[in-house]
């Protein structure tokens, strides 16, 4: 089953430097009918003003990831590292017992545009970690690149991507116009996508059974259940995504 919301009906909300678009309740934004996806809690898709960004304050028993697709971040945390975020690159930082971190524009002249979520670890009371991976377009281009992992996944497998403590995996793509790649869910699984530029076609398929192929724009997401396998074809414009298999 395919539930498509189209990018006017995210929740957004504005201030000097910063819009954003929340895809689940969070802050002062709630909405008991929309509080999750699974272990997915937050999905904020931001666009920063130059200088602006968020002061250091606190996080517990959370995974969060950071996927920046425009301008660079600079990130603070109360474990002492530091550093930059830039396109092609994912972030994931583990709140665990408890840690503080800040979040700002890099640049004094040219906007940030990210994408941060969180999800739900399978335990408790973990220790904090941070770790930041780098990937190309090339790697990603015409395929789902997987860019975070469950930490106990196979090292043979992870390609370069970050750990988190949850069995989800979230994938990268960059589909030109035409070409086609594919998802096979196991039983009981969900899936999560977002797309952050270009044009989608998305068919879910089940057994035998396939749906008419749904179109996506800039902006859209689409959470989907009960269904078996997923086949996604850039359109007319290359169709740039994020994709996540969760329990």
């Amino acid at each position: 089953m395919l539930q498509i919301i189209r990018s006017n009906d995210r929740y957004h909300f504005e201030t000097d430097w910063l819009s954003t678009r929340w895809h689940f309740s969070f802050d002062h934004y709630h909405d008991p009918a929309n509080i999750s996806f699974g272990p997915l809690r937050v999905f904020n898709d931001d666009l920063i003003q130059p200088a602006g960004g968020f002061p250091m304050h606190p996080h517990k028993e959370m995974e969060i990831v950071t996927y920046v697709m425009e301008g660079a971040l600079e990130h603070r945390d109360s474990m002492g590292n530091t550093g930059r975020i830039g396109p092609g690159e994912i972030q994931r930082m583990t709140a665990g017992t408890g840690i503080r971190h800040s979040e700002y524009n890099a640049s004094k002249k040219d906007a940030l545009r990210l994408i941060q979520l969180w999800i739900l670890p399978e335990k408790s009371r973990l220790k904090p970690s941070w770790e930041q991976k780098q990937f190309s377009n090339a790697a990603r281009n015409g395929k789902l690149l997987p860019i975070a992992v469950p930490v106990d996944r196979d090292a043979a497998s992870v390609n370069g991507a970050v750990r988190i403590h949850q069995d989800a995996t979230i994938y990268t793509s960059l589909l030109n116009p035409g070409i086609t790649t594919s998802l096979t869910l196991a039983a009981g699984r969900r899936a999560y996508l977002f797309l952050m530029d270009g044009e989608l076609k998305l068919q879910s398929k089940n057994g035998q059974a396939s749906d008419p192929p749904v179109t996506l724009s800039a902006g859209d997401q689409a959470r989907i259940t009960e269904t078996s396998a997923l086949e996604f074809t850039g359109g007319k414009t290359a169709a740039d995504f994020l994709l996540l298999d969760l329990p």
